[in-house]
């Protein structure tokens, strides 16, 4: 499995990432990852959507939590044919409490638990951690990855303007 070291951090100590990177201009990879009723969710399945995902290591944290709700608030504004992803470690159950807690409705959340699917197919799961590092990729309605940021440092939140810009210049 392919590792890079000291691409992040967590309060300025070096992380391993673990699975392949994903660039601007890759095919995005699919992946398996649970929604809040344990269903499978596949990238597969949202071919001809726009998507933003946007990737967390745990809801139940500031940052977190800051960065879902922030993209749950946006994505009123974006239309029919955009879908956002929040995919984090947490449980589904956990993940499904949260948003009702939040009163986050517009982003669907999905859990990366059970085999790290979408950590390792990305390039964003964390050795030393077991969870996924910070970051936002946009994907057009055919597959492409347009847009990527991984956070450098897992307690910053992501550049909001610059992902949805991307996702804006979308046809």
């Amino acid at each position: 499995m392919n590792e890079r070291k000291e691409l992040v951090t967590f309060k300025g100590a070096p992380l391993t990432l673990l699975g392949q990177a994903v660039k601007v201009g890759d095919r995005a990879p699919d992946f398996v990852v649970l929604d809040n009723d344990l269903k499978e969710v596949r990238l597969a399945d949202l071919w001809g959507k726009k998507l933003l995902i946007s990737v967390v290591p745990s809801l139940d944290t500031g940052v977190c939590s800051i960065q879902t709700r922030r993209f749950n608030q946006e994505a009123s504004k974006l239309g029919r044919d955009v879908v956002i992803l929040t995919v984090s470690m947490d449980l589904p159950f956990a993940q499904k409490r949260w948003c009702g807690a939040e009163g986050v409705t517009q982003v669907k959340t999905v859990s990366d638990h059970r085999d790290a699917s979408f950590g390792q197919a990305y390039g964003l799961l964390i050795r030393e951690l077991r969870l996924l590092a910070r970051a936002v990729l946009v994907v057009d309605a055919g597959g492409k990855v347009v847009y990527e940021q991984i956070v450098p440092e897992m307690t910053h939140e992501p550049d909001y303007d610059a992902a949805l810009a991307a996702l804006g210049r979308l046809k």
